[in-house]
């Protein structure tokens, strides 16, 4: 009979920033990618957005896999079905350390903190913003669903936190009444508090309302 067992180790892990932090840097941006993605790449949705203005922090998922047959395309993912409660803690940890490193100096005076997750990235700053509760000026969520195990008291510390919602209106993995029931469980969890931003498009990064949102 076979018995799962865990052990608790020392880990590292990578994580890639744009742009240079100076005293004319207004934004951070924690930006955490979909399935699929590895963060080096994903930051080049971001390259359009001011640089004198904004620094740019893209975490990387840790469990890398190869896409293709030919082991030539490397992707990531941040939870899977299997083990996820360790998954969940181990990314958050992460997250912990990506926090205090980069970003937790340097929101000083005017400086703001926006937080996004794109698709499997909208479960992994969900989850790490319950952990940490962290304060964030903006949370975007683009194009992702929201784990089903919050409530309305668990981003209680993100009552002055504007939460913006943004999808595209062809999306192939958000249906009408998917969207319908992600739109009234984050109302319910954000306390009705959403700004709903749609866009005529797939399931892609919208640089277009990126840069929309970096100007405000």
């Amino acid at each position: 009979m076979h018995e799962e067992k865990t052990v608790s180790y020392t880990t590292q892990n990578t994580y890639y920033t744009l742009n240079t932090f100076t005293v004319k840097t207004k934004k951070i941006w924690l930006v955490c990618h979909g399935i699929g993605y590895l963060s080096t790449y994903f930051l080049d949705h971001f390259k359009h957005l001011d640089p004198d203005e904004n620094y740019i922090i893209a975490p990387q998922a840790p469990s890398k896999y190869y896409q293709d047959k030919k082991y030539k395309y490397v992707g990531a993912s941040w939870f899977t079905r299997v083990n996820t409660q360790l998954e969940i803690q181990n990314v958050t940890n992460y997250l912990d350390q990506v926090y205090e490193q980069e970003i937790s100096a340097k929101l000083q005076g005017p400086v703001k903190l926006t937080i996004l997750g794109y698709s499997q990235g909208v479960s992994a700053v969900t989850r790490w913003l319950a952990h940490a509760k962290v304060y964030c000026d903006n949370l975007l969520l683009h194009s992702g669903s929201t784990p089903r195990e919050f409530h309305s008291e668990t981003f209680k510390h993100l009552n002055h936190t504007k939460v913006s919602v943004i999808y595209g209106t062809d999306d192939m993995y958000l249906s009408e009444s998917k969207m319908i029931a992600e739109l009234n469980y984050l109302k319910s969890i954000f306390n009705n508090k959403l700004n709903i931003i749609h866009f005529k498009g797939k399931h892609e990064v919208h640089e277009p309302t990126l840069l929309h949102l970096s100007l405000m």
